[in-house]
């Protein structure tokens, strides 16, 4: 066997939701740092004070509660049950159909073809639970500048976004979402899959825990350092205010996004909230990995 069965992908599933919570606070920093000092923001009226990882995240516990590092969660959670259940299993089913070469090893090529299509469509099915997350994670900051706050909870948020701007607005950002899924996939599952088997083939090491750790802490800062400039558009996408006919007013595409962002504050404006991201997805990867190949082990199905 080859492919994943139904209670691999549930283990798959409660070990994305296990970590998405212990390391949510890391993905709530990371995406009020990303909303610092944005330009398109300052030009409305709303400034926001210049932190660092640690000063934003003290700044959350001191202003907000130590609680609010969780707000956010519970879409985040829908978000990996949807992304991460898809994910893993077109990228298994593309492998199979893309085939591998006559020595077993699957190229580079395919690995990043099958990565970064696995990664767009898994990212597209769960858009909507990602845009809920960030309207949720920024509510906290939105009642500090004295603003309204736009949504009371996960059912109240949908159907605010779908009253305001119907169905469709509910992939409001899905581009650059969509975009950052393929990166991450590119760095995560292609880097994983290509230096495990370069070393497998390559090195003395064998198909064990320390060849996946070694390939494990090779994909996360590569999927950390491809897809935090795409995370940082589509937060600030998702996050604009938007109009009555439920467009956004600061941005009219990820390209202008990408473009003002830039034009503003410098490219190194897309690596904003790199460090907690790095930080989140590092040991992420690591547990994943490990655990991932253990668990297929243990049930009689080959090696990742």
């Amino acid at each position: 066997r080859s492919t994943l069965d139904h209670s691999e992908i549930l283990t798959e599933l409660l070990e994305r939701v296990c970590c998405t919570e212990m390391t949510f606070p890391l993905d709530l920093t990371k995406t009020r740092l990303q909303i610092q000092g944005e330009v398109a923001l300052r030009q409305h009226g709303s400034q926001a004070a210049y932190r660092g990882m640690l000063g934003t995240a003290l700044g959350i516990v001191r202003e907000e509660g130590p609680l609010k590092l969780w707000q956010g969660a519970t879409p985040a959670v829908y978000r990996h049950i949807v992304y991460s259940g898809v994910r893993m299993v077109a990228y298994e089913q593309l492998r199979d159909v893309l085939g591998r070469s006559e020595d077993d090893h699957f190229p580079l090529w395919k690995a990043a073809i099958g990565g970064m299509l696995a990664g767009a469509v898994g990212q597209f099915m769960a858009s909507p639970t990602d845009l809920v997350k960030v309207q949720m994670q920024m509510e906290g900051r939105r009642r500090l500048e004295g603003k309204p706050p736009r949504v009371h909870g996960v059912y109240h948020a949908f159907l605010k976004i779908v009253s305001e701007g119907g169905i469709r607005a509910l992939w409001a950002g899905w581009v650059p979402n969509v975009q950052r899924a393929a990166l991450v996939n590119l760095g995560d599952l292609t880097t994983y899959d290509t230096v495990k088997h370069f070393l497998l083939r390559n090195t003395s090491l064998q198909d064990t825990s320390l060849c996946h750790g070694l390939a494990s802490t090779c994909s996360g800062l590569v999927a950390a350092t491809m897809g935090t400039p795409a995370d940082v558009i589509k937060t600030r996408i998702m996050n604009q205010p938007r109009g009555p006919n439920g467009r956004g007013i600061l941005y009219k595409s990820s390209i202008d996004c990408l473009i003002q962002s830039v034009k503003g504050e410098g490219f190194i404006s897309l690596y904003k909230g790199f460090l907690p991201t790095w930080m989140r997805m590092a040991p992420w990867s690591m547990t994943f990995w490990l655990s991932f190949e253990q668990i297929r082990k243990t049930m009689g199905i080959s090696s990742f």
